[in-house]
């Protein structure tokens, strides 16, 4: 959890590219792939650089692991912008 937020921190300060590097080690060892949140923060910093497919499939893998209807809407919303562009 530590490291995922030093992520989104990074992507703050240094930009998405650099945010997305510690967030592709995090799921890339495996750590917190159940978890909603990694792929959601990787989604959004995918759609940040402008990669669609790869996003959208990030929003769907956050989709599918959340069970939080307010959570769930607003990636449905997300995907949905996503492939409207």
């Amino acid at each position: 959890m530590v490291k995922l937020n030093r992520a989104v921190a990074v992507a703050m300060r240094d930009g998405a590219a650099k945010g997305l590097e510690i967030i592709e080690g995090i799921v890339k060892r495996g750590d917190l792939s159940e978890y909603h949140l990694v792929h959601a923060a990787r989604a959004d910093l995918l759609r940040r650089l402008g990669r669609t497919d790869e996003a959208v499939e990030a929003y769907e893998r956050a989709l599918n692991l959340n069970t939080q209807e307010p959570e769930r809407r607003f990636l449905s919303r997300r995907i949905a912008e996503l492939r409207q562009s």
